[in-house]
């Protein structure tokens, strides 16, 4: 053995005890954020078959499930809407008896300390699934029209805080979104109304799960699904420009999505802004993990916990996940 290193890793990693008292990574269920789908009507729960355990809830519905997640110690919801009345431009999005307006005021009148995050987009209430109002551009393509689309979202944003709203959460990736709902929102008089801005969002494949369940498949063939909005995952290096922008615009927080996928993006942004940082497991990413659980392939709850703690380690401060209310139950 001559030579053999007197330094032997191994000691630090020899019991549990000592694993555990030089673990550097640390979850709780404080860094969880819940994704919840939320559709009008009453006694509405229909499981959405590309996402196991995950539902369509009308809002009397949800609350049970929401309370449930409450006794558990989770202390926030993201809210996505689902409505029948889909036109050109979304406009179901700013209406204050919408599902998500319905349900915020609920829970904010129930459960005050929930904090409630609204999804602040258009592609849930457009009759062709983008993310704003499609048309001829100039110079002749057919696109999303940016600007057009600001002021949409500005209206969504004020009635979801309107009707409660701890944050709202524009998503559609639109340049200038952040500075038209803050102006908006500060016009309103809703100056407490936080953003956590999807600032960092990549055209992923790992969506498909999440547009059965919101009923958001996009349409338009020319416009390359939402490539020409959304980033481009060979050009990561747009994530730091990206994100400064939304940060010079008043956004109060920043998120990066897909989370396990984007390590990288999500480690970038933490050293280079200090905005709090969110990181959104998505539900591709939710989906193969139950398909391989469901095939006994993997150990569920132990490459959950394994992946959560990476996004965490990567710097996210708040980890969006439908797996919050099984790590909830993990963590305690």
């Amino acid at each position: 053995m001559n030579g053999f290193p007197a330094k032997r890793m191994r000691r630090l990693r020899k019991s549990a005890a000592i694993r555990d008292m030089l673990a550097e990574t640390h979850l709780s269920v404080d860094r969880l954020v819940a994704p919840l789908f939320v559709r009008p009507g009453r006694g509405l729960r229909s499981e959405i078959s590309s996402m196991p355990g995950q539902f369509q809830f009308s809002p009397d519905e949800a609350m049970e499930t929401i309370r449930r997640w409450a006794d558990a110690g989770l202390r926030a919801v993201l809210l996505f809407g689902i409505t029948q009345s889909k036109d050109a431009v979304g406009s179901a999005a700013w209406d204050d008896n919408a599902a998500v307006q319905q349900l915020t005021r609920n829970i904010k009148q129930a459960l005050p300390e929930m904090l409630v995050v609204t999804d602040t987009c258009l592609c849930e209430y457009t009759e062709h699934g983008h993310c704003g109002t499609v048309a001829e551009l100039p110079d002749g393509r057919v696109d999303v029209d940016n600007d057009a689309t600001l002021d949409s979202l500005a209206k969504a944003a004020v009635s979801q805080a309107r009707s409660g709203a701890d944050v709202v959460a524009p998503s559609a990736m639109m340049d200038g979104q952040v500075a038209a709902i803050r102006e908006a929102l500060d016009a309103a008089g809703l100056t407490e109304t936080l953003i956590l801005s999807y600032a960092v969002k990549f055209a992923s494949s790992l969506y498909g799960p999440f547009r059965d369940a919101a009923e958001s498949a996009p349409a338009h063939a020319e416009l390359e699904g939402r490539q020409t909005y959304q980033m481009d995952h060979r050009s990561c290096s747009q994530a730091i420009p990206e994100a400064r922008m939304d940060a010079d615009e008043g956004a109060d927080m920043l998120m990066v999505k897909p989370a396990a996928a984007y390590l990288d993006v999500i480690a970038q942004i933490r050293e280079q802004l200090r905005l709090p940082l969110a990181a959104y497991h998505v539900s591709g990413e939710y989906a193969m993990l139950k398909a391989a659980a469901g095939a006994g392939w993997l150990n569920e709850r132990e490459a959950v916990l394994e992946i959560t703690r990476s996004i965490r380690r990567a710097g996210a401060d708040l980890i969006i996940t439908y797996y919050a209310e099984q790590l909830a139950d993990w963590l305690a």
